[in-house]
């Protein structure tokens, strides 16, 4: 039989079934339900789907079917490893469930944000993990009309109308600070990102309220990156008399402080002690290891995406839940008790 193809180039599932010699119907067990197919008609259909190149249309088939095989993951920096690992656990949830994950990238800006949560509507993604940049009111108000269910990530619902799962970031801050003031340390920088930010502010809510009558000096930056960390050390630097003790609102900022440091030859921790907060896997890894508050970052992501699939499954009615995980501290060689507080013993 000579080999079929379409004046577009595409092949179809008729083209399929009558190289092999089957209905269509038979086609389409085959790529779906192969198991109800005798086995060697299902050989004969593979070795046609083979030889013609014969993609399936899937999103032909879903909307005929009326339910997408995808859910949509929009997060706020994959340039940061806390996000991949939240993508690593949502992408395995997915995956147990059958189905496939597309990942996006906001890199922190509403306009990509924005760009990117419209193209997963137009999708028709069977619903959406979220980690927004600022409220979401408006972007997510889209998916609201559209009846396209979602979940935010690392960021808690405000009106109880979706699920969501974070951590709670005011007791993290608190972790930080209350580590700080233990070991003795009364002159502290606090690093942030912008302010936009919920997890910033409210890792800034929780340090302040722990920090006692320690002098603070906050320094905020516009991206929570190394480069950033690296600028902010030099600001810190600059600072008369300098900190003690530094925390920042990631480790990512974090270790490009003790990159500024080092180079500076200010010793970690004998003359400065650094905190980080998400517990990266550099962290631990780092030259000097980095004291890190820690958040259980796939755990985080493989829940969300349990939740939606929850939600979007059908079976049985589904209740919005609001999860919220408790951080921990892990101290590392960044940090110890300060010159001045041993003196004054």
């Amino acid at each position: 039989m000579a080999r079929i193809r379409r004046a577009n180039g595409s092949v179809g599932i008729k083209d399929v079934a009558q190289k092999a010699g089957v209905s269509i119907g038979t086609v389409s067990n085959v790529v779906n339900r192969p198991h109800v197919v005798a086995a060697g008609t299902r050989n004969r259909v593979q070795a046609a789907i083979e030889e013609l190149g014969y993609v399936r249309d899937e999103s032909a088939r879903q909307l005929r079917a009326g339910s997408s095989r995808a859910l949509g993951l929009l997060v706020l920096d994959l340039g940061n490893p806390f996000f991949v690992d939240v993508a690593r656990g949502a992408e395995q949830a997915a995956h147990d469930a059958g189905l496939n994950m597309i990942t996006c990238n906001s890199g922190q800006r509403v306009d990509r944000e924005v760009s990117y949560l419209a193209m997963l509507a137009e999708l028709r993604v069977r619903g959406v993990l979220v980690s927004p940049v600022g409220t979401a009111a408006d972007s997510l108000a889209l998916f609201r009309r559209g009846a396209i269910p979602y979940v935010l990530v690392d960021r808690r619902s405000p009106d109880g109308t979706s699920c969501s799962v974070s951590v709670d970031d005011v007791a993290g801050g608190a972790l930080a600070a209350r580590h700080l003031v233990e070991t003795g340390h009364r002159n502290i920088a606090f690093v942030n990102g912008p302010a936009v930010l919920v997890q910033c502010r409210e890792r800034e809510q929780g340090f302040c309220s722990e920090i006692g009558d320690a002098d603070l000096s906050i320094l905020e930056v516009e991206a929570l990156t190394v480069e950033s960390g690296r600028d902010a050390g030099s600001r810190i630097l600059g600072i008369s008399p300098r900190p003690t003790a530094v925390f920042c609102a990631n480790d990512l900022l974090a270790l490009g402080v003790l990159q500024t440091m080092v180079g500076a030859g200010v010793r970690v921790p004998e003359d400065i002690s650094i905190v980080g907060y998400d517990d990266i896997e550099f962290a631990s890894a780092a030259a000097v290891p980095l004291t890190s508050v820690r958040q259980p970052a796939a755990r985080i992501g493989q829940k969300a995406a349990e939740l939606l699939i929850e939600e979007t499954s059908g079976a049985g009615a589904h209740r919005h839940q609001t999860v919220v995980y408790t951080p921990e501290l892990v101290v590392r060689a960044s940090t110890r008790v300060s010159r001045g507080a041993r003196a004054s013993k």
